[in-house]
């Protein structure tokens, strides 16, 4: 009975997510006001002088673009529990988040008003979203397993952790009434342990949706499918329906995904929930190349800054209104949780204009330019897809370095990549591979004519499990750690092959 009026409220409750994406740019504008209405008096807001901003051109012209570190300071008085400094009040709960070049790791405050404006709010959206397109789901039949991270610190003056862990440690009581595991388990700080008991706690349970990182959810599902004896999750969760997934590019994932699930209509649904908030969800389905609805009335006010002019000193952004089709943009939002004009250092493109839509093209800073070849992550993934389906063989993950040109040769890119079905000859998936970039990359291609800059890939097959170890090693289990892509540097290259080695 409850699973019939929970898919009802959902259903209605998609005319006003689609109104809102159509309107956009509306709310938009009202948004930017809000904030600076709202933030007047903290001492950010005293600081950029809001209380005398009145325009659009005043606000950006007022508050330079912002990093971590030039808002670390404020965010560790607010983390120590000072009150009105990014934003009214006191935030109590920081997502921790992977390290910048000056720190380990990076508290991105979460106020309650982003937990339910922002994150909560595109929560439900995904469901209405699923209920407007497949009206016989049945999703609401069983069970949400739901894979979080865990909590650095949690008392009553503060909580600090994975965003996950701190979305689950807040979930209404309708949401908590549908979800799996335990949320004691769920919270488990060692990763191994964590997968090993949610496992045995699923294979007695009615699943019928999942969500989370894709690397760490197959982990899980395959301790599932081994613990049960079953061969499809099918067999197991006849009501298994839904897997909401993000934070890496999944097509190297779907096929393991849909072999583990078996036959019959399940729905795979794309989100861009990052730690400094909820940006984007799919809405379109049978489509690949739709790209996500960009939650314009969801707490987070965005602008975009071209990256042609991301290193130029006039860097000036730009707003919905003025989007191109097809131009990649470094992303910038000011949020209800004191981020303001903060360049999250992911990159977007945009696939349809009202209703917005976007791509995620990667990260400003996984690219590869030490040649003059651009090469972003968009390009490698593409590339991989193509060649992975010319050659019938498949990609769990990689990691892409550069070469260092000695006094004796040119420099190259240092590939590490670890296939779940590998081809048949590495040499000509290094010549397809290779072909499909300068293909994706005009740059890249043009170094390499007549090997003029850059030489051929090189390309290292790992057994299974190496990055899992690295992972491991570097203690970023779970939650929303994944594999690099792309780096100007040869760290995590270098690291990869030390462990090789000692092992």
């Amino acid at each position: 009975m409850q699973g019939k009026v929970l898919e009802l409220i959902f259903k209605h409750r998609f005319s006003s997510f689609d109104k809102e994406c159509q309107e956009g740019v509306f709310h938009q504008d009202a948004l930017w006001r809000e904030l600076v209405s709202l933030a007047e008096t903290t001492k950010f807001g005293k600081s950029y002088g809001f209380d005398k901003i009145e325009h659009l051109k005043q606000f950006k012209a007022n508050i330079p673009i912002q990093s971590y570190e030039s808002l670390e300071e404020d965010i560790l008085q607010m983390k120590n529990g000072a009150e009105d400094i990014l934003w009214p009040g006191q935030i109590k709960m920081f997502a921790k988040s992977s390290g910048t070049s000056n720190s380990k790791s990076k508290y991105l405050p979460l106020s309650k008003a982003s937990l339910y404006e922002n994150h909560f709010k595109g929560g439900k959206d995904i469901l209405s979203i699923h209920c407007q397109y497949f009206p016989n789901s049945t999703v609401f039949d069983g069970k949400n397993v739901s894979v979080a991270g865990s909590f650095d610190e949690q008392n009553e003056r503060r909580a600090i952790g994975d965003l996950s862990s701190l979305l689950l440690a807040n979930l209404p009581p309708w949401v908590e009434f549908n979800r799996l595991p335990k949320k004691e388990t769920a919270l488990m700080t060692d990763w191994e342990s964590k997968i090993n008991r949610i496992s045995t706690e699923l294979t007695r349970k009615n699943v019928a949706s999942i969500s989370g990182v894709p690397s760490w959810n197959l982990i899980l599902l395959r301790q599932v499918l081994a613990k049960s004896g079953v061969t499809h999750l099918r067999e197991l969760w006849p009501n298994f329906q839904l897997y909401m997934h993000g934070g890496v590019n999944f097509e190297p994932y779907k096929k393991s995904f849909e072999e583990i699930v078996g036959p019959g209509e399940f729905t795979f649904l794309e989100t861009y929930n990052a730690s400094e908030g909820f940006f984007a969800i799919q809405d379109k389905f049978g489509d690949e190349a739709a790209g996500l609805a960009l939650l314009c009335n969801h707490g987070v006010f965005y602008e975009f800054l071209p990256l042609p002019d991301l290193h130029k000193k006039e860097n000036t952004t730009i707003q919905l209104e003025e989007v191109k089709l097809g131009v990649s943009y470094a992303l910038i939002i000011s949020t209800k949780s004191g981020l303001w004009r903060y360049m999250i250092g992911d990159t977007i493109r945009f696939t349809t204009l009202k209703p917005y839509r976007i791509k995620i093209t990667g990260r400003i800073r996984y690219f590869i330019n030490v040649f003059g070849e651009e090469l972003i992550e968009d390009n490698s993934n593409k590339a991989l897809a193509s060649v992975c389906e010319k050659l019938n063989c498949e990609v769990s993950e990689y990691t892409v370095g550069p070469i260092f040109p000695d006094k004796y040769g040119k420099g190259g890119h240092h590939w590490l990549i670890e296939f779940k079905k590998a081809p048949t000859k590495l040499s000509e998936f290094k010549e397809a591979l290779d072909y499909e970039l300068m293909k994706q990359n005009s740059d890249y291609e043009a170094k390499r004519t007549a090997d003029l800059g850059l030489q051929a890939p090189t390309i290292l097959s790992l057994s299974k499990g190496v990055f899992y170890q690295w992972l491991k090693a570097k203690g970023k289990m779970g939650g929303q750690h994944k594999v690099p892509r792309l780096q100007n540097h040869r760290k995590v290259i270098d690291e990869i092959l030390q462990l090789i080695k000692d092992h």
